[in-house]
């Protein structure tokens, strides 16, 4: 049964929350980070991506690093930009991408529960990227950038969120990408009891971003034996059907020999040509391919898509192991500099983009993988496939904090 518990979160005055919070750290390279903090002493940045701070090539890894993340998050402190809550509570986060809308629940999760497999995961970890949150959590005693999670969606916990959201939010402010975000606190001690009850009757949770968070957070918890409140981690956990995944697309840097013609004939043996091309595949299935100014639409032929595991048959699977392993020579597309992956929010724009110019020889638009098919496959103990879900909207940094100690 899943383990939650409200807590004080630390967290920036209301009225400059629009101009401190952030995208994650791992979604911006520190070329990045740097220009969008350009200007802003206090973007989150420069605690999230502290390097920053210091002039071009230094170590991002390197202790001084982490000791300046250290050095301004408990200045802002001190200042007041960023101000502990007195008591536990829990809190709403509500965000608006144009027509879409989520509302997940920032709660303290489980370091047993990820390591008992009660929070589900559907990704490998990479030791480098646990070691740096490692760092940079112990350095702070604190963790700033919260776990993405999902739970099969609730009746009560709906109404209750509901009642909650027709208050006047005690955040509310847009991004320069347009994606609105507000929050409520959770502070009823009737209200906390009944939130921890449900989702102690849930039996699993669901990593939907933030692999690295979570197995960082799991990791301290172990070597701290508990201490210093390192049991949990932060987390803001959303109903499975207010998730929103965007395709993830896939650019191919050249042909593996063959002219268009010929890639062309041969993908015949895999795909159906559908009479009308599409950029946007409108089904599971469905592939859209650019290739030479044009676009096809291409649709995998039926022996193809049944039986073996789930995980065969995900879109992004097939296209790995009929099309760009046996026609293309791409084995591991983790660590071929041949293919490059592009979300999905970019559009279909950006890959005709990227084709024209020469830098790459065609371009895949994918339909994106449907929320239960992850959970399904993280049910199964399964691995999803390499860049094969996009998140959107992205969780801020800063705009929640939880700290292990004082």
């Amino acid at each position: 049964m899943a383990t939650i518990k409200p807590f004080a979160a630390i967290r920036p005055r209301p009225e400059i929350a629009g101009q401190l919070c952030e995208l994650p750290y791992d979604v911006v390279s520190t070329a990045e980070a740097r220009e969008r903090a350009q200007g802003k002493e206090h973007s989150f940045y420069r605690i999230s991506r502290a390097e920053i701070n210091f002039e071009d090539g230094i170590d991002p890894y390197s202790k001084e690093v982490y000791t300046k993340a250290h050095d301004l998050f408990y200045s802002w402190i001190a200042d007041g930009w960023l101000k502990p809550d007195a008591e536990p509570c829990y809190y709403l986060y509500r965000q608006v991408m144009g027509n879409h809308t989520q509302t997940g629940l920032v709660a303290a999760a489980s370091c047993q529960d990820y390591l008992d497999n009660v929070i589900k995961k559907h990704e490998l970890t990479r030791p480098d990227k646990e070691n740096d949150r490692i760092r940079h959590i112990e350095a702070l005693g604190a963790q700033t950038g919260p776990a993405f999670l999902t739970y099969p969606s609730n009746a009560t916990l709906n109404a209750l969120f509901a009642e909650k959201t027709a208050e006047t939010p005690v955040v509310d402010f847009t991004g320069v990408d347009g994606v609105r975000h507000e929050s409520w606190v959770i502070s009823d001690k009737e209200k906390l009891k009944t939130i921890e009850e449900i989702f102690a009757r849930m039996p699993a949770l669901y990593i939907a971003d933030g692999h690295h968070r979570s197995a960082a957070a799991a990791r301290i918890y172990q070597s701290r034996k508990g201490a210093n409140a390192s049991g949990y981690f932060l987390a803001v956990i959303f109903p499975h059907d207010q998730m929103q995944i965007l395709a993830y697309n896939r650019v191919i840097k050249d042909l593996n020999g063959l002219s268009p013609s010929e890639f062309l004939k041969k993908l015949e043996t895999v795909f159906d040509f559908q009479p009308k091309s599409f950029d946007k595949p409108s089904h599971s299935k469905e592939v859209g391919l650019f290739i030479g100014g044009q676009w096809y639409g291409l649709k995998f032929k039926e022996n193809l898509v049944s039986g073996g595991k789930l995980t065969d048959h995900l879109d992004v699977q097939l296209l790995q192991s009929q099309v760009l392993s046996p026609m293309l020579g791409i084995d591991d597309p983790r660590t071929s500099k041949r293919i490059a992956f592009v979300g999905g929010i970019r559009g279909s724009a950006e890959l005709e983009r990227l084709v024209s110019s020469g830098e790459y020889a065609c371009a895949f638009s994918m339909f994106p993988t449907q929320i239960e098919e992850v959970m399904q496959i993280a049910d199964q103990g399964e691995i999803m496939p390499p860049k094969s879900t996009w998140f959107e909207p992205k969780l801020r940094d800063g705009m929640f904090i939880y700290r292990y100690q004082e």
